[in-house]
């Protein structure tokens, strides 16, 4: 299968690569930085432009996960442009190339993330669910969605991945906690009681790819694990994986006075079920917490 990929040197796309080169399949990356690609994934080929693939023969499938990281920093008037440009722009500067091919690919996987719903409070949500309170995070989220939806009218299967926090051994959200963690550091955030949806990185691999092969299967679907849990039971569950305590809270109004508008990251949550995913008979890997916790902490160690 010849693929095409965005976001491929981020932390998703660098796993997938690892999968389905390995597999053999032809992976093509789409970067700013095409020269890097393929000693980021797997040898895959980078692409600077879309343009250098008009004569390189038909995809098969297209993977959109390009987007400048969320929560690097404040959501400034600068920055909410930047990660607008790199998801909402970018998808519809790939949906309109797709739209001046001869042959189409028969589908596009186009990112997007578990806060499409809002703030969802103690509602338990799936993908027939209404988003709840809005915030920039979510409306993000929807445009980066519609820009996507657009590909149905040229005939194109569009799923629509909506990610919670991903848990992997190189990088991402448990990459930063686990240093304050291991020193004893750690503990809820705000009240703890803001469900927090999450997936093992090995589940996230492996549901794009079972939805890639899915001709039966179009529109939203939530990538997160079965269990879903409170900030407080996460933060337990990971000071026990690392055999520490997890006592030190740290309080809403800190992460607001430091993080602005962005820190609804943090204290807010949804309370997401992956019911799509389970109906079409996904069989998930790491689908309670702690051996999700025991598994990304071990590679981590072995790693570093």
């Amino acid at each position: 299968m010849r693929i095409l990929l965005t976001g491929g040197t981020g932390l998703i796309g660098r796993a997938l690569c690892r999968e389905w080169v390995t597999k053999g399949h032809e992976v093509r990356v789409w970067s700013r930085q095409p020269s890097k690609v393929a000693a980021l994934c797997s040898g895959a080929l980078g692409v600077g432009q879309l343009k250098e693939l008009n004569d390189a023969g038909p995809i098969d499938a297209v993977v959109n996960l390009a987007g400048a990281p969320i929560a690097d920093r404040r959501w400034t008037t600068a920055r909410r442009e930047v990660l607008m440009q790199s998801r909402v722009h970018l998808t519809r500067t790939l949906v309109d190339w797709l739209g001046t091919l001869s042959a189409l690919p028969r589908v596009l996987i186009s990112g997007s993330a578990v806060g499409w719903y809002g703030d969802g409070q103690d509602d338990v949500l799936d993908e027939a669910s209404a988003p709840r309170q809005p915030d920039f995070g979510s409306t993000l989220c929807m445009s980066w969605e519609q820009e996507a939806l657009r590909a149905k009218a040229l005939g194109i299967r569009v799923v629509l991945l909506r990610t919670a926090a991903v848990l992997s051994s190189e990088g991402g959200m448990l990459a930063r906690l686990r240093l304050p963690f291991s020193l004893g550091l750690g503990g809820r955030l705000g009240s703890g009681q803001q469900w927090m949806p999450w997936i093992h990185i090995a589940d996230e691999v492996g549901l794009i790819d079972f939805l890639l092969h899915r001709d039966d299967f179009e529109g939203p679907v939530n990538a997160c694990a079965p269990q879903v849990l409170r900030n407080s039971e996460f933060t337990v569950a990971l000071a026990a994986a690392l055999h520490r305590p997890a006592s030190i809270p740290m309080p809403a109004w800190v992460l607001k006075l430091a993080l602005g508008e962005m820190s609804n990251l943090l204290l807010t949550g949804q309370r997401v079920q992956p019911r799509r995913a389970q109906e079409l008979g996904y069989q998930y890997r790491f689908g309670q917490i702690d051996a999700a916790m025991v598994n990304v902490l071990a590679a981590a160690k072995t790693s570093g």
